[in-house]
């Protein structure tokens, strides 16, 4: 019975995500729109820096052996990672050529779909840059920590896409229309936050696209759902 009440919850959680998805993709494509306008029109260093390293990690990914090992280790550290944030035991660790998994105390959605949304590589580089500036002056390398950021980015963007069009089992675990939707959204919050990181547009200049995205997708639902019980 608690097994089928989970269920529902997390249909009618993913029927709700559906909308913030549009408001996600909406907004997305509203800041791109209001870099443009705000510049001459040419793409910053920056922003060549992170297509630089992006493309580059495309290259790799369709040229060259795929590291799946990496890859493999990173999915099973995020489960661990995360299981330890939410207070879980972390009692064991396998990592194989292409599979791997990791043994705790305890799971959620969130330790289950974490490889998913979270790029552990890049949060990696991130907080080693982040000590590294305590001691030393990067800004000289500011270009190249872009494009490795990006690189790394790519490569949990494209491992996430190829094992999604596997069978996985923690996508059958949490639903798998609560699962995609839940893993779409957040990959849509970091590229919103690499966009606002890399250009001038403030906080509050998304706040007003979110809001008015989420105006205008809302009223799309409201308008639908009385004309649906109009007939």
């Amino acid at each position: 019975m608690k097994k089928a009440i989970i269920s529902v919850l997390r249909i009618v959680i993913g029927l709700g995500l559906l909308p913030l998805c549009v408001i996600a993709i909406r907004s997305l494509l509203q800041l791109i729109l209001l870099l443009q306008n705000t510049s001459d029109g040419t793409v910053p260093p920056d922003g060549w820096a992170l297509i630089s390293g992006f493309l580059l990690w495309i290259a790799v990914f369709l040229m060259l052996p795929r590291p799946a090992r990496s890859y493999v280790l990173a999915h099973e550290l995020t489960h661990a990672l995360w299981a330890s944030l939410c207070g879980e035991r972390v009692m064991g660790i396998r990592v194989n050529q292409d599979s791997g998994s990791v043994l705790l105390s305890r799971s959620n959605f969130l330790i289950t779909l974490a490889p998913y949304f979270f790029p552990l590589y890049t949060v990696l580089v991130i907080a080693a840059h982040c000590i590294i500036t305590i001691f030393f002056d990067l800004g000289p390398y500011r270009l190249y920590i872009l494009g490795l950021i990006a690189f790394t980015w790519g490569f949990h963007f494209t491992f996430t896409i190829h094992t999604l069009l596997q069978h996985q089992s923690d996508i059958r675990e949490c639903g798998y229309l609560f699962s995609y939707t839940f893993i779409f959204f957040m990959n849509l919050v970091g590229i919103v936050l690499w966009v606002l990181l890399v250009s001038p547009i403030t906080s509050v200049e998304l706040l007003h696209v979110l809001h008015a995205q989420g105006n205008t997708v809302w009223s799309w639902i409201i308008n639908a759902a009385s004309l649906f019980i109009k007939q």
